[in-house]
């Protein structure tokens, strides 16, 4: 492991003699075709390799990937950018810093490139990202009068206002009391943050002016638009998909496959969405956006180090880059997005990523992930159950007993 761990591997990468370089990429992560087309460059240019691709599932892939990294197994992983730091800090996983250049790093996006970095050096190679954008129904927001999307919390607030007063009982936004994800990004643009750190050290810093005023804007854009949304549930319970369907929401704040559930299960409402950016609360800005997504990683423990990064390099090439976004996902490593800008969501989301986020890049995370007291303290702050002051100190407290655990 520590040789694998330096870059060593006994192969060459112009090479490699009758080997296997076994690939796990995640169900859903990338279009069969595109995997087949860098498998095929790759074998084209190692005469004598074969690469075995294997889909994996999200349910239960921690254990396998925590199996496969101590035992061996796989030699290119698929990693959620929240699950990077978790096995970048036990050493399972191999330093690449050095091949950053050959992986087209200075393309990288910021927030999966920043996630998949532990101590200063990098395990995690971006793969593909997705943020929330605000979709909303076109003819609505022009029965109610506005002409073009809020460039401001203002504006956005105001439009809300014109939508409440439309007739039919329209809901003007579809907001659940516990999308955290969404409140984040007003945090953000408050300029506060989620936690900072003193070396291996982290702290909550949401006790703070900056997120005060978060959990302020999130009650007041609820309030405003006289959201339906429960108070104490988040955007899976009922899936928001499922309620903007009937076809009585004029918005809701979400990614382009809602959409496309929601055009499925309401076929007379194709074509009659549109998209646009969170808003900022300084005019002409969008908020920054949590970016999640997926890193591409090298076990530590692989005897096919030079070749794993060869197929990494051929992946994070922009031919292939820009195959993902016509997927409708964020390319990781190239800024070639145009793709996206077919679909009025996908041209959305690729706006808001350039100013996007992550999580804090401690193992320790998870953990405050696994209990959020952020959902906790939105539902006691909107239900009245908790003074403002009182849901973020008790949320603070929560979160600092997560990330001092040893």
């Amino acid at each position: 492991m520590i040789a694998a761990g330096c870059g060593g591997g006994s192969n060459s990468g112009s090479g490699g003699g009758d080997k296997t370089l076994t690939v796990w990429l995640m169900s859903g992560s990338a279009p069969d075709a595109t995997v087949a087309a860098i498998d095929k460059d790759f074998e084209d240019a190692h005469p004598g390799v074969k690469v075995k691709y294997e889909v994996q599932q999200w349910n239960g892939i921690g254990q396998k990937l925590t199996t496969a990294l101590t035992s061996g197994g796989p030699d290119v992983i698929e990693l959620g950018n929240t699950q990077v730091t978790q096995y970048s800090s036990t050493s399972t996983l191999l330093d690449v810093t050095d091949a950053a250049g050959d992986l087209n790093g200075s393309q990288w996006l910021s927030a999966l490139k920043d996630e998949g970095a532990w101590q200063g050096k990098q395990y995690g190679v971006p793969f593909y990202a997705a943020n929330r954008a605000v979709i909303y129904r076109t003819d609505l927001f022009q029965q109610a009068g506005i002409t073009a999307p809020p460039t401001s919390n203002d504006e956005w607030l105001a439009d809300l206002t014109k939508l409440k007063a439309l007739p039919g009982g329209i809901d003007p936004l579809y907001l659940p009391g516990q999308d955290w994800y969404v409140w984040l990004s007003f945090l953000w643009d408050q300029g506060g943050d989620l936690a900072t750190s003193s070396g291996d050290t982290w702290k909550s810093a949401i006790n703070s002016p900056a997120g005060k005023a978060a959990f302020e804007f999130y009650k007041k854009l609820g309030d405003t638009s006289g959201s339906p949304a429960p108070k104490d549930a988040d955007e899976a319970t009922p899936q928001q998909s499922d309620v903007v369907a009937k076809g009585t929401t004029a918005s809701f704040i979400g990614f382009g496959y809602e959409l496309a559930a929601v055009e499925k299960a309401n076929p007379a409402l194709k074509g009659k969405f549109g998209a646009f950016p969170i808003p900022s609360k300084t005019a002409g800005k969008t908020a920054p956006v949590f970016l999640g997504g997926s890193d591409l990683a090298i076990p530590a423990n692989t005897k096919n180090a030079d070749l794993a990064k060869d197929w990494l390099k051929i992946e994070t090439s922009a031919k292939y880059q820009s195959q993902l976004a016509a997927n409708g996902v964020v390319p990781g490593t190239s800024t070639d997005s145009s793709a996206l800008d077919s679909t009025a969501t996908g041209k959305a989301m690729a706006a808001g990523a350039k100013n996007g986020k992550g999580t804090p890049t401690t193992p320790k995370w998870a953990a405050v992930e696994a209990d959020n007291p952020i959902k906790a303290a939105l539902t006691a702050y909107l239900t009245g159950q908790k003074s403002l002051d009182q849901a973020v100190a008790d949320a603070d407290a929560a979160i600092n007993k997560s990330l001092s655990a040893s």
